[in-house]
């Protein structure tokens, strides 16, 4: 979740009047919601209606992160006359890999 949802959800409380998000214990660690560790990405949506503003899950289990381990090096002893040109490329990817892993919070603001 983004900054501005973890400033909503930090004021939610449970049956018993107990706050659902814990501060870090130690420094070092990250905050927890209901037992979970927080991470802060600033790529997702703000609270509001209808949107997808907190994601859940075991992400190791649901995506796959790629990595080859080679480095690509092309010399180009060309185009920028009388200096030579090194390119280097490395393949990287990744996607989902377990669907089910994984699953975004929808919220109905009032």
């Amino acid at each position: 979740m983004n900054r501005k949802t973890q400033a909503e959800v930090r004021k939610l409380k449970d049956g018993d009047g107990r706050y659902l998000w814990q501060p870090p214990a130690t420094a070092g660690e990250a905050a927890s919601l209901v037992g979970f560790p927080v991470v802060e990405a600033d790529d997702m949506l703000d609270i509001a209606a209808n949107a997808l503003s907190i994601s859940f899950g075991d992400f190791r289990a649901g995506y796959l992160v790629v990595d080859r381990t080679d480095v690509r090096v092309l010399r180009d002893p060309y185009s920028a006359k009388p200096y030579v040109l090194f390119y280097t490329t490395k393949r990287v990817g990744g996607g989902v890999q377990n669907f089910e892993a994984i699953k975004f919070i929808k919220f109905a603001v009032s």
